[in-house]
């Protein structure tokens, strides 16, 4: 662990001791944005402080000067403080080798003006599988930069990783981007960069051209082939029936690192990729999904093959529980940084904040905030108007006043969070000596019964741990109760105090005590944003 990571370590030491203002490490003030990984958990530092990343982002195609007035309003109405965007090749190098950063010159100046962090998309190679977003001079000269070339011979519209005159202009203009930013923001308003958007391919399990082929009749690279444990052969010899698409994730990893590893040299901003899913409950055939970026399956190779990139965030657009806790599973790693980098705008999403939160999560980032009225049903919801964002504003107007202790509460493994299931309407939140009964649809006073359930599932639960048996503890739309565990199995348990209060520059702000009706029948949490320092007890 280098010097920089070891004073953050310490800074988060003193921090977590009643939550005085944080202390900021040794010349954060221009210390770049970075990830620190220890015991397998990770914190996203931020100005020498954890951060948690309440991200919006914008329509694909508001990258635009023109278009900005109507993404502002929509970042403010969530209470998001990183605003995720494009920025587009097509954009910086309209005309090869001829840059224009106009465009992110103006946003870093309004980004500013309204006091939110950027995270940049460099849409180039790969958006989605095809290079829409690549310069006209790339994109129709198909022979120096060539596309995939499917197993019936066939011209794909996405581009082959094996194109190194592509990879070449490509890197080129991203190293030129991260030139520049350098260059023009060290205030660091720039916190995020993801290199590429859903890299890979849709309709062909790997390109099959001639360099292609001579590649995947050679032996795998011995670097892959160690550190996957495996013994050496060809691509066929060493992984069956997967040969095809981890030989596909490799060489787009390797080409998505070249580019990485090239900006880093410049400008080390963390870095990252983001994937379109495989289905985690339901096996698929490779073609049938984005093969060759990073899905669950193939996050070794990706690790292995490229190593500049900082963590692998899923795009999460099913919102079927199993599915989505299935995916924050897979991609919550003690090798990989949790980040929902996309995920649907409809109000059935905005519960999972919790869930990502309790996967140890540094952000969370919703698609679609902006009024241009576009809308991405049925990925997102049918329509995107102010009142539709209500669900995620209000979940991000109560982690915001405590990011930060939240942030470095959960690098300390100190933080849980569920979402409400649609087939169970109870869960049990493991705290180590104490229990957490949640429960969902119950009304304010009784307990009769089962618990019913929210008519439409909307609760979610968060409950970080501030000393031995005494938590924060928030939500919306469920109901909270404790008993013991561990080693206090057998005790009755009893509130010691339950405070309401909210947190003002690191400090606990007290409102009022809970009692009485308040408590005899649970902690209940409704539509109104609440937070509790709750401390228990036995007798």
């Amino acid at each position: 662990m280098n010097r920089r990571n070891l004073a953050v370590l310490a800074a988060l030491l003193s921090f977590s001791v009643g939550f005085a203002a944080p202390p900021v490490c040794a010349n954060s003030a221009n210390d770049l944005p970075h990830i620190v990984t220890e015991n397998g958990r990770h914190a996203f530092i931020v100005d020498g402080q954890p951060f948690l990343v309440l991200g919006a982002q914008a329509n694909n195609s508001s990258n635009w000067p023109a278009m900005l007035p109507k993404v502002w309003p929509a970042v403010e109405d969530v209470h998001a403080n990183t605003l995720a965007m494009p920025i587009a090749w097509e954009q910086i190098e309209p005309t090869e080798g001829k840059f224009d950063f106009s465009f992110l010159d103006t946003l870093l100046a309004q980004a500013r003006e309204h006091k939110v962090r950027l995270d940049l998309l460099w849409f180039a190679t790969w958006k989605n599988n095809g290079p829409q977003y690549a310069p006209e001079w790339v994109k129709l000269d198909t022979d120096k930069y060539p596309r995939l070339i499917t197993a019936k011979g066939e011209k794909w519209g996405s581009m082959s990783p094996f194109g190194e005159a592509t990879l070449a202009a490509d890197r080129k203009a991203f190293v030129a981007l991260m030139t520049h930013l350098k260059q023009v923001d060290p205030q660091h308003t720039v916190i995020l960069v993801q290199v590429e958007n859903e890299a890979g391919t849709y309709g062909s399990v790997r390109d099959y051209s001639p360099a292609a082929e001579e590649r995947f009749r050679a032996q795998v690279p011995a670097e892959l082939v160690k550190g996957l444990g495996k013994q050496p052969g060809t691509w066929s010899q060493v992984f069956g029936e997967d040969a095809d698409e981890f030989f596909h994730a490799w060489y787009v990893a390797r080409y998505i690192n070249e580019i990485a590893a090239a900006g880093k040299a410049v400008y080390n901003l963390p870095l990252y990729v983001n994937a379109s899913l495989k289905d985690v409950i339901h096996p698929q055939k490779a073609s049938t999904y984005e093969s060759g970026g990073p899905t669950y399956n193939v996050i070794p190779v990706y690790k292995i093959a490229a190593p500049a990139i900082d963590l692998i965030g899923p795009d999460i657009y099913n919102p079927d529980y199993a599915e989505y806790v299935g995916n924050l599973d897979a991609y919550h790693r003690a090798d990989n940084p949790m980040f929902v980098t996309e995920t649907g705008n409809a109000a059935l999403y905005a519960r999972y904040f919790f869930a990502t939160l309790g996967h140890q999560g540094i952000g969370f980032a919703p698609f679609g905030f902006d009024y241009t009225k576009y809308v991405n049903f049925p990925l997102g919801a049918p329509r995107f108007e102010p009142e539709d964002l209500a669900p995620f504003a209000a979940n991000f107007k109560l982690v915001a006043p405590m990011m930060r202790e939240l942030a470095t509460l959960s690098f300390k493994g100190k933080v849980w969070g569920v979402s409400e299931p649609t087939a169970e309407h109870e869960q049990t939140i493991d705290l180590g000596d104490w229990h957490a009964l949640v429960a969902y649809g119950r009304p304010q006073f009784g307990s009769e019964g089962p618990a019913p359930g929210n008519p439409t599932p909307s609760g979610g639960v968060l409950i970080a741990e501030l000393s031995p048996g005494e938590y924060l503890v928030t939500g919306y739309h469920a109901r909270v109760n404790f008993e013991p565990a561990g080693k206090m199995i057998g005790k009755h348990p009893q509130y010691a105090r339950i405070e309401e209060g909210h947190y003002d520059n690191g400090k606990w702000v007290f409102e009022r005590v809970w009692n009485g009706d308040q408590v005899d029948y649970g902690l209940n949490f409704t539509s109104i944003p609440q937070v509790l320092k709750v401390r228990l007890a036995t007798y």
